[in-house]
């Protein structure tokens, strides 16, 4: 990136950042201290999110940087390593698999092309010579779907209203997912949705990448149901006619499928960072208080953009980044973007246009935030006199972005007993939350602001109606003093916040948890999430009520209790 930064862009976005000088592109590493410090937390973002490490994506060079760090550090700390094989690395079965395409999809003889007829959306290898096909309904109709007995060992077609943006955005993964374990076509033997041609070129390049995937399938684990994209050409090869016209459970031709992938390992190895620090009672410290982050990020982008207008474009467009990615901007926002961008503009010298080339995600708050805050927080509690009655289990989680998958990975195969484990405290992106972001949206769609002293809570009583009550009580007793917003914990709130961090993966299996994060922002998932635009001294307020807590659940004379219902760790999360 161009090595320039320009007040005016703080100015045009957050009025209340008037008083603080910018931060610089790039900082000198400072000695840590064993207290948990704003100056110790930008020393290790800084570090963390360089664009040496490429955004960290999990599988690669950049990644693998970033964990050597992380597991240096814990070294130099005094914390004992708990990985594979003595290590401070558990390594994951993570591989690629692509698109093979010389796979066959054939319609009652009639062959359909890939790309241009079909697409494997879910990129899971399946065979099916000979198979009816049959139309479900409409996909978000769940009322009207097709009834479990004319799905079963079908090919069900099913229309999207909407088209693929109906699924744009992380709540629109979610409800695929929700989709394929639908007990109305759970017995289905493939999912056909009738949306590949509303795909935008970006989306198609992406699903034509390699994809990421886990190469574990703990025992009892269903297979999920394949699901594909076509296009209306290949429906009416299925049904000779229009699909308006059709009634649930229509019967069409015959298809066979043999869709296949090239599966290859990933360049360097995908790796959680797990290390102790060792309690002090002899009966104690054999359980464990886990405090975690995910130390990966979403990589880099091969066609950079300008750093600067695009940040504005999302703050005027897009004020929750990725998790807006549908939307578009109204002639009205589109006239506040052109203002901005061009008094922006007018503040370089000479007219000149603003250029700041950007393609690396260096994921500053998501969650390289939560990363530094974990470090900050074991140097603390190592350099206590008097060390916690529990032990501290700190896992720095990789492949989050990629589906939670280092979490999964540690919680079906970990390397401490998983009933050991009394609580588990997350966080994820703790180092925004200003009253400029957007942090989130309630049930009525009234945006969420935060301020100075602003923290979400999500999934504390959960399980246990005890750790959300000892939380509160830390943050009053410990003088704190910051204000907690539960309304992203709301049951059915359509951002799904509590199944979309590795929180949940302890969860599934009955573990008391709570997810720390200040929000969303229109710097989610973007370029422009970098170092410079982090609040420090509010992270380390956040890192010092989760210190504060985990020591008080370590020292606690029992085991937070769980007192409410344990979930299925096999089955779908739910909000």
């Amino acid at each position: 990136m161009r090595p320039y930064r320009l007040a005016s862009l703080a100015l045009l976005l957050a009025p209340a950042a008037l008083a603080q000088a910018p931060l610089p592109l790039k900082h000198s590493p400072q000695r840590t201290v064993p207290a948990i410090t704003a100056g110790d937390l930008m020393t290790r973002l800084y570090i963390l999110t360089d664009d040496s490490l490429e955004g960290r994506e999990a599988g690669t060079i950049g990644n693998f940087k970033g964990t050597e760090y992380i597991a240096r550090e814990a070294k130099r700390m005094g914390l004992v390593p708990a990985g594979d094989s003595g290590t401070y690395f558990q390594t994951i079965p993570l591989k690629t698999r692509t698109f093979d395409t010389t796979s066959t999809f054939a319609v009652g003889g009639a062959a359909l092309a890939p790309f241009a007829d079909y697409l494997p959306l879910t990129r899971e290898a399946f065979d099916n010579p000979a198979t009816s096909i049959v139309y479900g309904g409409e996909v978000l109709d769940t009322a009207h779907l097709i009834a479990p007995e004319q799905a079963s060992a079908k090919l069900v077609v099913l229309t999207v209203t909407g088209g693929f943006a109906s699924f744009a955005s992380p709540r629109g993964i979610i409800r695929l997912r929700a989709l394929r374990a639908a007990p109305r076509i759970r017995g289905a033997a493939a999912l056909a949705l009738v949306a590949l041609d509303s795909l935008p070129p970006p989306v198609l390049g992406f699903l034509r990448r390699p994809q990421a995937f886990l190469d574990d399938t703990p025992p009892g684990q269903e297979r999920p149901v394949p699901m594909l994209l076509i296009g209306r050409a290949a429906t009416t090869k299925m049904f000779g006619g229009p699909l308006e016209q059709l009634a649930v459970g229509a019967p069409g031709t015959t298809a066979a499928l043999s869709v296949r992938y090239v599966v290859e390992p990933v360049s360097y190895p995908a790796r959680n960072v797990v290390a102790i620090l060792p309690g002090r009672d002899p009966k104690l410290r054999v359980e464990y208080v886990a405090i975690g982050a995910h130390n990966d990020h979403i990589g880099f982008n091969h066609a950079p953009v300008d750093h600067d207008s695009i940040r504005i474009w999302n703050h005027i467009v897009r004020p929750e980044g990725a998790d807006d990615a549908a939307k578009r901007a109204t002639p009205e926002l589109q006239a506040r973007v052109d203002s901005a961008l061009a008094a922006f503009r007018a503040r370089h010298a000479a007219g000149a246009t603003a250029d700041r080339p950007d393609s690396i995600s260096n994921g500053a708050d998501d969650d390289g935030s939560g990363s530094v805050a974990a470090l900050e927080i074991a140097e603390r509690i190592a350099a206590l006199k008097q060390k916690p009655k529990r032990s501290i289990l700190f896992v720095w989680h990789t492949a989050e972005e990629k589906g939670l998958l280092g979490s999964r990975y540690f919680t079906d195969h970990p390397t401490v007993p998983r009933d050991s484990i009394v609580a588990q405290l997350n966080m994820d992106m703790v180092g925004r939350g200003s009253a400029d972001d957007e942090t989130g949206r309630t049930k009525d769609s009234v945006p969420l602001h935060g301020g100075p002293h602003y923290l979400q809570l999500v999934g504390s009583r959960r399980l246990s109606t005890e750790l959300g009550d000892l939380i509160e009580t830390v943050n009053k007793d410990g003088r704190h003093g910051l204000a907690f917003d539960y309304a992203m914990d709301a049951d059915g709130h359509p951002s799904n916040i509590y199944c979309r961090s590795d929180h949940y993966e302890y969860a599934r299996y009955g573990i008391p948890i709570t997810f720390f994060t200040t929000g969303l922002h229109s710097d989610y998932h973007q370029v422009t999430d970098e170092p410079e635009y982090i609040d420090y001294a509010h992270m380390a307020r956040v890192a010092s009520l989760v210190e504060d807590v985990a020591v008080r659940v370590a020292d606690l004379d029992h085991r937070v209790v769980v007192d409410h219902p344990r979930p299925d760790p096999t089955a779908p999360c739910r909000q």
